[in-house]
């Protein structure tokens, strides 16, 4: 299937398929790792270096640095920078599924209170089956949309990206009545062929 190239004054905003992320990980705890931590406890600040491994329920986030900071209501801010090939990674499970949300980008910034990440500079998000590619792209867990540009709210950074100027790329796997009937047909001709087998085996 080829990518559905989209023009930067549409932006997208793709909900096709609802992307909630595990409602449970913002009860959870948060746990850090790496090579280097410093922390100061008067501005609520933590900055992490090396190999740095953010876990959260199923939510992580590894990166090269990552800076935390707490807000007065207890809530966590982390901006990660770099990584493997220059860029860093999110993962976290989709609520109710058995797959997960995955994205990378030169720079990550996850906001717990908003439960918002946003992906800065060669941004990639991949959920279930669709993929979306920009400069710039914004998942919102609450609102389950996501919001992808080619010159993003990164304006700093604009011109480094690694896709074209002007285009953001996106791929969408079918939704609709056709794929519902596809699957299901799938799904009947496996149990046929599961009933033959033991059939066959019982005789």
């Amino acid at each position: 299937m080829k990518p559905i190239l989209l023009g930067i004054t549409a932006a997208i905003a793709l909900a096709a398929t609802p992307a909630r992320a595990e409602r449970a990980d913002r009860e959870k705890p948060i746990h850090l790792e790496a090579d280097r931590i410093t922390v100061d406890d008067i501005k609520k600040v933590q900055v992490l270096e090396g190999n740095v491994i953010l876990t959260q329920g199923t939510l992580q986030i590894r990166t090269s640095r990552l800076v935390v900071t707490q807000d007065a209501d207890g809530f966590q801010k982390g901006v990660a920078t770099g990584g493997t090939n220059g860029l860093a990674r999110f993962r976290q499970k989709r609520e109710g599924k058995n797959d997960f949300i995955e994205g990378e980008g030169e720079r990550l910034e996850y906001d717990a209170r908003n439960e918002k990440t946003e992906f800065f500079t060669r941004a990639w998000v991949k959920s279930g089956q669709d993929e979306i590619k920009g400069h710039y792209i914004s998942y919102d867990a609450l609102t389950e949309k996501y919001l992808v540009t080619a010159a993003g709210g990164d304006t700093k950074s604009a011109g480094a990206s690694g896709a074209p100027p002007g285009r953001v790329r996106a791929v969408i796997q079918p939704k609709g009545k056709n794929a519902e009937a596809s699957s299901d047909k799938t799904a009947e001709a496996t149990t046929a062929r599961r009933a033959e087998s033991a059939k066959m085996s019982g005789e």
